[in-house]
């Protein structure tokens, strides 16, 4: 899906460049605290808090950081969290997903639905947009980790559903299920992974202009300047010539 890798890439430059890195680790720390509240505390039990944690150090997050947020959710917090999926379309009409975490789920809803209408979208109904996206397992590598035969034979080794190689890195797709064993058998191989997670994969894409696509940024770029949101995906396309304007 060349939307998604070009989706991928921008959130990629965007997360290196982004000054308001507090807000990235807090973010960070909460799915975290969560995950351990969840399950087990010990990141070797627990595949989500594993993958959190593994996400967390591919955004640089310190490791005393980290182990203040699995100790949070023996302290008791983190227990009033509550996970929501909110569902609409962006400019041109584009689908967007919004993953939230939040105590107050009035007070989350309002904000998404009041920034979608800001920035010339609207919030649909759960599953509205859901059928256009595939719940994945994504585990990206740097370019230089190897050939894309390299990749693709590790990665079919590993039990990984498909490979999506450039001049950017190598992106592997697994069922979600799958995610903590594929990316354990890559590790094994590859080394470390820059990053490996769950995502929304879109299966049909919406062709953007530099126009839309400026207007796109502005939604996404307002939804997730706010607390409670810990992810943003939308299934757009745009030429080569447009990302590079953009």
């Amino acid at each position: 899906m060349a939307g998604h890798s070009k989706w991928a890439n921008i959130q990629h430059r965007k997360g290196r460049q982004d000054a308001a890195r507090s807000k990235l680790f807090s973010k960070l720390s909460k799915e975290i605290t969560v995950a351990a509240k969840m399950g087990d505390p010990d990141p070797d039990k627990n595949p989500r808090l594993r993958l959190a944690v593994k996400e967390a150090k591919s955004q640089s997050v310190p490791k005393d950081v980290i182990d203040r947020a699995i100790k949070k959710s023996q302290a008791g917090e983190g227990d009033d969290y509550e996970e929501i999926r909110y569902e609409g379309y962006g400019p041109n009409g584009v689908a967007v997903i919004v993953e939230a975490m939040t105590d107050n789920r009035n007070r989350t809803a309002s904000v998404v639905r009041s920034t979608f209408s800001k920035c010339g979208g609207n919030l649909g109904e759960t599953g509205s947009v859901g059928f256009m996206f595939d719940r994945t397992g994504e585990v990206t590598y740097p370019a230089e980790v190897g050939d894309a035969d390299t990749v693709f034979e590790a990665a079919i080794e590993a039990g990984a559903d498909d490979v999506e190689s450039s001049e950017d890195g190598h992106i592997i797709w697994c069922t979600d299920t799958d995610l903590n064993e594929v990316s354990n058998a890559l590790e094994a191989v590859l080394g470390e992974s820059e990053s490996t997670k769950l995502v929304w994969k879109p299966t049909t894409t919406t062709e953007m202009d530099l126009e839309g696509m400026q207007k796109l940024m502005k939604l996404i770029d307002a939804l997730e300047d706010d607390d409670d949101v810990q992810r943003v995906t939308a299934n757009f396309d745009a030429s080569d010539e447009v990302m590079e304007q953009l």
